[in-house]
């Protein structure tokens, strides 16, 4: 059991602990007071304004983490379960506030949350006690899309990826470490507020997936250029920018795979946390989307009665619903998988700690599609008011097209499980996209 913004009880089909259910109805009341407002007032700020010290954007990460919403994140408990759908739970919620602001307080978390999992003793406290005790300081991004690959270089492993030409940042080995020189796009979410990335880098020129090196770089060093932040048409809460390397030094300390046959793995890793994330964000953003549709439909009275008594209104209202309610199912299950899996000891060659790829990114690609359509929805049935900037469902349908492109267009990311799927439906364990060869990574 749930409950509306009015209080009025909601039955949820998938029950969750008391504990859980509380930590909602907190997460909920804070994105009603504090995102939803902070996320409308960002979406009129102009690109500059949205990163300067005083920005609403830095309340709102910084809220969320004297909360401790980033320790739920790194949280080892007994219960696997109950973690993951409280993690669930919170990503609706915040996404049900902000798509920006919930895709920021991912991505804020990303290099310390993998430093914390894969880094070692002098990492963990340089950077992930500091963090872990709420220092305001500390943001992450994650770079890894290109002006000239975007961000299939990552996604796409097919024998065509080969023919994309040398990555834009390259990493050569350096005493102690590595040395990075290059470029990621103006399209790295949180770039121009970040004080460190996960970046992936080629090294020595290959193309293969195995000759990519992943690390957490700190930005503000010497060598880190940041350009402006660009402006978007949606997800405008969370600041987008290019990011340029000159000679800029890593630690072996901050590596989180080195170019062999873990690489691979690490970043099927990388991509089931963010592809989980971003599903369980969606459904937020299609709940948000049906709720206010629905609350219009009761309310509009047009030919005398509530355009809810008209048929076709009845229908998209329950088309928006059953798939809201769907899609929620599947990215707290994908989810879930995700984090028993993360529990389990590590995997041999060809798996990546028995989770399954192909189901962490349809999670994603599902979600990201029902976001959409149930926001297009919600402008249709409002009408003239849901083009109106007045209205939040206008907001709403600008950041879900843009989810179709977030994190790797879906297209992509739905040819990258294709493939998985015809080299590996009928295991038992599920295997990394990247990872062993199969005769389809060759001829589809």
């Amino acid at each position: 059991m749930t409950f509306a913004l009015d209080g009025a009880p909601i039955f949820e089909l998938q029950p969750v602990p008391e504990q859980t259910a509380l930590l909602r109805a907190e997460t909920r009341r804070f994105a009603l007071e504090v995102i939803r407002p902070a996320a409308q007032q960002l979406d009129q700020m102009s690109p500059a304004e949205r990163i300067r010290p005083q920005s609403p954007l830095f309340d709102v990460l910084g809220q969320l983490k004297s909360l401790g919403y980033h320790r739920l994140f790194v949280a080892a408990g007994a219960d696997i379960q109950a973690t993951a759908a409280a993690q669930a739970v919170v990503l609706e919620e915040l996404g049900w506030g902000s798509l920006g602001l919930a895709t920021a307080f991912v991505v804020d978390m990303l290099p310390f949350r993998l430093l914390h999992r894969m880094g070692g003793d002098a990492a963990h406290r340089e950077l992930v006690v500091p963090w872990l005790d709420n220092q305001q300081e500390l943001h992450g991004c994650w770079a890894v899309t290109e002006a000239l690959h975007g961000s299939d270089a990552l996604s796409l492993r097919d024998a065509a990826s080969g023919g994309f030409g040398p990555g834009e940042l390259q990493a050569e080995p350096a005493p102690g470490g590595w040395t990075l020189r290059g470029r990621k796009s103006a399209w790295v979410s949180s770039a121009p507020i970040a004080t460190h990335a996960v970046v992936r880098a080629q090294v020595g020129g290959a193309s293969s997936p195995r000759s990519t090196l992943l690390a957490v770089v700190d930005l503000d060093q010497l060598g880190v250029r940041r350009g402006p932040p660009v402006d978007m048409l949606g997800a405008r809460e969370d600041p987008q920018g290019e990011l340029v390397f000159e000679r800029v030094q890593v630690p072996a300390s901050r590596v989180l795979a080195a170019p062999g046959p873990a690489t691979v793995a690490v970043e099927d890793q990388v991509l089931g946390i963010l592809s989980t994330a971003l599903a369980n964000i969606a459904v937020g953003l299609a709940r948000a989307s049906f709720e206010a549709a629905l609350h219009h439909a009761r309310s509009r009275v047009q030919g005398g009665v509530p355009i809810a008594a008209h048929k076709n209104i009845q229908l998209t209202l329950y088309s928006m619903f059953e798939k809201t309610e769907t899609a929620r199912v599947y990215a707290r299950a994908a989810l879930t998988h995700l984090a028993q899996a993360a529990a389990q000891p590590e995997a041999g060659e060809g798996e990546v700690g028995g989770a399954s790829a192909r189901h962490t990114r349809t999670a994603q690609i599902y979600a990201k599609r029902i976001a959409f359509e149930v926001a297009s929805d919600a402008v249709q049935v409002l009408g003239a008011q849901g083009l109106s900037r007045d209205q939040p469902v206008e907001k709403w349908f600008r950041d879900a097209r843009s989810l179709l492109i977030q994190d790797g267009t879906v297209e992509v990311l739905a040819l990258e499980a294709a493939r998985d799927i015809l080299a590996g439906y009928e295991h038992d364990t599920p295997r990394s996209s990247g990872r062993g060869p199969n005769r389809w990574s060759r001829t589809w």
